[in-house]
């Protein structure tokens, strides 16, 4: 497994952790949108794993309206009150969506992704989708549609059980900040490279790192090539591995 190839959030990390053999048990899927005659859109999806929010990127959100697709969890939203109510006071650009309650991998055998813990079990599957619904709810944000779990790594079989609690489970083409431990250069880079149909992933809660400046970078540059930013509910989402059809 190539550095950076995969998704991972930054909070926990050990690429050493994980086993060939359970690796291979897991699939981590992929998302494009749909093109659209007549431009070229991208998606943007930053996820809110925990820790606190990188004001340069919300700002240029706000500033440059561009929309984007917030994965947030509950231990995020505990602790960030004042940038949710940024994001709510937009809602023509911010769609937050289910990043689940405790962010583990949503993953029903004991093994760890990444140096995180998975759930473990189908019970604890379901039990962290919907506490990431539920903290949600209590923010007064529509009910969510998409399901990003931590690592961004499934087993099959936990895929089906999100699939059948009726959420659609956001992958990604790019991975813009390697788990937001790139530098500014190199994540700007990759997002800058993104075409027509792509989805981007990258932090939105890390705000000392120098990835930041470069999603903020790439960002206005997609923008000044003419490119149209859509949330995933405006567009239509196809992903592989069963997890939005």
């Amino acid at each position: 497994m190539r550095p950076f190839q995969k998704y991972f959030c930054a909070i926990a990390i050990s690429l050493w952790a994980v086993s060939p053999g359970n690796a291979q048990l897991l699939v981590a899927p992929t998302l494009h949108i749909k093109a659209e005659a007549g431009g070229g859109r991208v998606a943007l999806t930053l996820d809110a794993c925990g820790g606190r929010t990188d004001t340069r990127i919300l700002s240029a959100l706000v500033e440059n309206k561009i929309p984007a697709t917030i994965f947030v969890t509950g231990i995020w939203l505990k602790h960030n009150a004042a940038a949710v109510e940024i994001m709510r006071a937009h809602p023509e650009l911010f769609e937050l969506e289910n990043h689940g309650g405790r962010h583990v991998p949503a993953v029903d055998t004991p093994q760890k992704i990444y140096g995180i813990r998975s759930a473990g079990s189908p019970e604890a599957v379901l039990a962290e989708v919907e506490s990431g619904a539920a903290a949600l709810a209590v923010t007064g944000e529509p009910a969510p549609k998409w399901f990003r779990g931590a690592t961004a790594e499934y087993s099959p079989s936990a895929i089906a059980m999100i699939r059948k609690l009726g959420f659609k489970i956001a992958g990604f083409s790019i991975n813009g900040d390697g788990g937001s431990l790139l530098g500014a250069k190199a994540t700007a880079r990759r997002i800058a490279a993104a075409n027509d149909g792509d989805v981007i992933i990258a932090h939105i809660n890390q705000p000392t790192h120098a990835a930041g400046e470069g999603v903020v970078q790439a960002l206005l540059a997609l923008k000044a090539k003419g490119l149209t930013f859509v949330r995933l509910d405006d567009a239509d989402g196809v992903g592989d591995e069963g997890t939005t059809d």
